[in-house]
């Protein structure tokens, strides 16, 4: 057995280690990255980007969104850096499979509607306050 201290200085430890552990935030932030270059030719128009947030974004995220515009660059799958106008859209939901399913579909729709090699996602754990 253990001498006395031993004991303490192991539950010490264990106690410690198990203060630094973290769980998963409850809620996530995810920002999609949709390009407005078709590869086949054109480009997404406004009136469809607006027909496909209205048709298959919202109904997967009724309560609420962000969509920001920019530009950005990336390299295709055919090794070309493609330099195009993008939509982000950034979502706040629960870490649920659902979500993951949500937002699995918007993309796989884009992609499917638009003829997109990919649609980026970033995630991140978010802590939400309104005021």
């Amino acid at each position: 057995m253990l001498p006395r201290y031993f004991r303490a200085a192991a539950l010490l430890i264990a106690l410690t280690l198990s203060a630094c552990q973290t769980a998963a935030p409850a809620v996530v932030s995810d920002r999609l990255f949709f390009g407005r270059n078709i590869p086949a030719g054109g480009s997404v128009s406004n009136e469809q980007w607006d027909d496909f947030v209205r048709t298959v974004v919202t109904p997967r995220f009724p309560k609420g969104l962000t969509i920001f515009q920019g530009n950005g660059q990336w390299l295709d799958p055919r090794g070309d850096v493609v330099r195009e106008p993008v939509f982000v859209i950034e979502v706040f939901h629960d870490r649920s499979a659902a979500a993951e399913a949500s937002i699995a579909a918007i993309a796989a729709e884009y992609k499917k509607r638009f003829g997109q090699d990919a649609v980026l996602r970033v995630t991140s754990g978010s802590v939400i306050r309104f005021y």
